[in-house]
C-alpha cells in the first residue's frame, strides 16, 4: 500500500478550491446578466394631443427670381469706336441722358457731304425750273413745239426728285450721327457695362452695351408644380385661370435674408402651358418699388396665402421625417403607438395642416417620439390642443 503523501493532498485540495470559487464568479456573473436582461424598463409617460378641426390662414411659398418691369438692352446703332463712356455701373439714370458716344467723325463728314448734295440738287432744280419758265410762252405762241415744254418739265421733275432724293440721305446722315451719342431710353438703373472705351461696337456685337432696368415695379417670377396648379385651380372662383388669377389675395415677397418685403403684390399673368422639361408652369407677380430698393436679379419667394376650412392642426414637433415624408405616433388601443405618414396640405411656423393620414379624435404623441417604436407602450399624458394654441398661436 502506497503512503500518502501530505504535500500532494494539500496541492490537490488547494486546486479544488480555486475550481469552486472560478465556478461561482461565472455563475454569479450569468445569474447577474440573466436579471439585467429580465429587467423591464417603466413604461414612459408622454404628453398626448388630441387631433382636431380649425380654420387659419396658412401660406404657401414659391422660389422667385426679380426682374424690372423693364429690363432695356442698350446696343449701338452704328458702327465705330466707342470714344466715351458717361456713366458707370449701377449708377441710375434719367431718361434721355447721354450714356455713351461712339468716335462721330465719319458721321458728321457724310451729313456734309449729303447737304452738299441736297444743295446741288436744288440748283439743278432752279435751273429746270427757269428753263420750264422760259419754255413756256415760246410754246403758247407757236414758235417752238410743245416737245420741248415736254422735255423741260420732265427735267425739272427729276430735279425735284433728286431733292426729295438727296433730303432723304441728310436726315439719314443726321440720324446716324445722332445714333454716336447714346441716350438712356427711361429712367432706371444700369447693369454691368462689358465694353471699355476704345472698343470697337456696331450692329453686329454680340453683347449689350449695358442693360437699364427700370424699378418702379418689379417682377418676381415663380414656378407651380401641376399638383400646385391644381389646388390654385380648385382653390379660386371663376371659370377660366385669368378669372381665378383676378379672385387671388395679395401675395407677399419674402428676401434672401428671410424679411418681409414692406408691400404686397398682384398676381398678373400665367404662361399657357406647361414645362415639358420640368413640369412646372409659370407666374408672375408684380411688386411696386417705389424706394428702388429691389433690383433686376435678386431672389427671394413669393407667398400664397391660403384659407384653410375645417383643417386638422398637428403640432410640427410631433412629427419626425423619413426619406421626405412626415410622420406621426398615433395612439391605439392599450395605449399601443403605431407610425402613421401624413399628407400636407400647408403650414405655419410651428404647425402642419393635415389632408390626410390622420383624422379629427385621433390622439398622438406630442413630445418625445425620438425613443419609440412601433407597438410600444405608453402612458398618455392628455394635452389640450386650444391651451397649446394659446401658448404658441397659428
Amino acid at each position: 500500500m502506497q503512503a500518502i503523501n501530505p504535500t500532494a493532498l494539500l496541492k490537490r485540495a488547494n486546486n479544488l478550491c480555486i475550481v469552486a470559487i472560478t465556478l461561482f464568479i461565472v455563475y454569479g456573473c450569468n445569474s447577474s446578466s440573466g436579471n439585467q436582461a429580465g429587467f423591464e424598463q417603466p413604461t414612459p409617460q408622454l404628453p398626448v394631443i388630441t387631433v382636431s378641426n380649425t380654420t387659419a390662414t396658412t401660406y404657401k411659398e414659391y422660389a422667385a427670381s426679380l426682374q424690372g418691369s423693364k429690363d432695356i438692352e442698350i446696343r449701338p446703332q452704328v458702327n465705330g469706336y466707342l470714344d466715351k463712356i458717361y456713366v458707370d455701373e449701377g449708377a441710375f439714370v434719367k431718361k434721355g441722358q447721354p450714356l455713351f458716344h461712339i468716335n462721330d467723325q465719319p458721321y458728321a463728314e457724310q451729313l456734309n457731304n449729303a447737304k452738299a448734295t441736297l444743295a446741288a440738287a436744288k440748283a439743278n432744280q432752279v435751273n429746270a425750273q427757269i428753263n420750264v419758265t422760259k419754255i413756256t410762252p415760246l410754246v403758247q405762241n407757236n414758235v417752238v413745239s410743245d416737245v420741248q415744254l415736254k422735255t423741260a418739265q420732265a427735267a425739272y421733275d427729276a430735279a425735284t426728285a433728286n431733292v426729295a432724293q438727296a433730303e432723304a440721305m441728310v436726315q439719314n446722315a443726321a440720324i446716324n450721327l445722332g445714333y454716336t451719342t447714346i441716350k438712356a431710353p427711361v429712367d432706371g438703373y444700369l447693369g454691368r457695362i462689358p465694353l471699355k472705351t476704345g472698343s470697337l461696337v456696331g450692329l453686329s456685337t454680340i453683347e449689350p452695351l449695358t442693360v437699364i432696368s427700370e424699378l418702379q415695379e418689379v417682377y418676381a417670377y415663380f414656378s407651380l408644380s401641376e399638383n400646385d396648379f391644381i389646388q390654385f385651380k380648385n382653390q379660386f372662383p371663376g371659370k377660366t385661370v385669368e378669372e381665378k388669377i383676378k379672385q387671388m389675395p395679395a401675395v407677399e415677397l419674402v428676401l434672401a435674408d428671410g424679411s418681409v418685403y414692406k408691400q404686397k403684390g398682384k398676381v398678373q399673368l400665367v404662361t399657357g402651358q406647361f414645362s415639358n422639361t420640368i413640369g412646372t408652369i409659370s407666374f408672375r407677380a408684380a411688386f411696386p418699388n417705389e424706394d428702388r430698393l429691389l433690383r433686376s436679379g435678386n431672389t427671394g419667394k413669393v407667398r400664397i396665402s391660403q384659407l384653410q376650412q375645417d383643417a386638422l392642426v398637428v403640432p410640427q414637433e410631433a412629427t419626425f421625417e423619413i426619406q421626405d415624408k412626415v410622420f406621426v405616433f398615433a395612439v391605439g388601443d392599450s395605449n399601443k403607438v403605431q407610425s402613421k405618414p401624413i399628407t400636407i396640405n400647408g403650414k405655419t411656423a410651428v404647425y402642419y395642416f393635415a389632408a390626410g393620414g390622420v383624422k379629427a379624435g385621433d390622439k398622438i404623441v406630442f413630445a418625445g417620439t425620438g425613443n419609440l417604436r412601433d407597438g410600444m407602450k405608453i402612458i398618455p399624458q392628455p394635452i389640450s390642443l386650444d391651451s397649446l394654441l394659446k401658448v404658441k398661436p397659428l
